[in-house]
C-alpha cells in the first residue's frame, strides 16, 4: 500500500483521512458491522478496537491520544514505516500505540503473526514483533525461527505456546481482520489515529499533524 504524500496536507491528505463520529466507531462511513458465526457482538466498539487486552501495546500504555497499526511482518510498507512511527511515538511521549498484527499477505504472514502473539506469553511479544519488522528481506518460517532465537525468545516455551493458546491466538487475528475488513481497510499499514481512520503510511511530519489534529477533534 502507498501512504499518502501530500506537501502541507492538501486535498489529497483530506480525501485519505476519514474522521470516526463522536458518537463512536459507528460513523465517518463506517457502518458497524457484526462478527461472524451468528455472534451479536459488535466488531467495531471502543472496547474492542482500543482496549482489546489480548493485543499488545507500545509507546505510553497511558497516552493521551491513541493509533492503532494493522500491520503484515512481510509488508514493506510496514517495515520502512516502522522505525519512523516509533520515533514520532517517542518524541512525543503521551502517544499509545496499539498492534494489531492482519497477515494477508499469505501463509508465511500468518505464520509470523501467530509466532509474534505466542511470544505474548513470556513477555517477548516485542522483541519477536521488531526482530521480524527490522529485517529487509521477504521472510521465510527458518528465518523468523533464527530471528526470534538471536532476539531471545524461548522458542521451546515458544512451541509450546503455539499448541496450548492456539485457540487464543487464532481469536485474535480474526478479531483484528473483522476490525480491519469493518473499517475497510484493503492493506497495511492502516491506522486509527484518534478518531481519523488513516488507510495508508504517512511521512513523520504527518503523523505528527494528524496526532495533533486528532487531540484537538478529541476535545470538541
Amino acid at each position: 500500500m502507498t501512504g499518502f504524500r501530500t506537501k502541507g496536507f492538501g486535498p489529497t491528505r483530506r480525501a485519505a483521512l476519514t474522521l470516526i463520529g463522536a458518537g463512536g466507531f459507528a460513523a465517518g462511513g463506517v457502518t458497524l458491522a457484526r462478527a461472524a458465526a451468528g455472534s451479536e457482538d459488535e466488531v467495531l466498539t471502543e472496547a474492542r478496537v482500543l482496549r482489546d487486552p489480548d493485543v499488545p501495546v507500545a509507546g505510553n500504555p497511558d497516552g493521551n491520544i491513541s493509533i492503532i497499526e494493522w500491520s503484515d511482518y512481510n509488508c514493506p510498507y510496514c517495515r520502512k514505516l516502522e522505525p519512523e512511527l516509533r520515533q514520532v511515538i517517542q518524541d512525543d511521549g503521551k502517544v499509545r500505540l496499539v498492534l494489531k498484527d492482519w497477515p494477508i499477505l499469505g501463509p508465511v504472514s500468518v505464520t509470523a503473526a501467530r509466532i509474534a502473539l505466542a511470544a505474548k506469553y513470556q513477555d517477548k511479544y516485542h522483541k519477536a514483533h521488531d526482530a521480524m519488522m527490522g529485517v529487509s528481506s521477504r521472510l521465510t518460517e527458518s528465518r523468523i525461527n533464527e530471528l526470534l532465537a538471536a532476539a531471545g525468545v524461548d522458542m521451546d516455551r515458544l512451541k509450546s505456546d503455539l499448541t496450548a493458546r492456539a485457540k487464543d491466538i487464532d481469536a485474535i487475528l480474526k478479531r483484528n481482520n473483522e476490525q480491519a475488513e469493518a473499517f475497510g481497510f484493503r492493506g497495511t499499514p492502516s491506522f486509527i489515529v484518534g478518531k481519523y481512520r488513516v488507510p495508508g503510511a504517512l511521512s513523520m511530519a504527518e503523523f505528527e499533524q494528524v496526532i495533533a489534529d486528532a487531540r484537538k477533534a478529541k476535545m470538541n
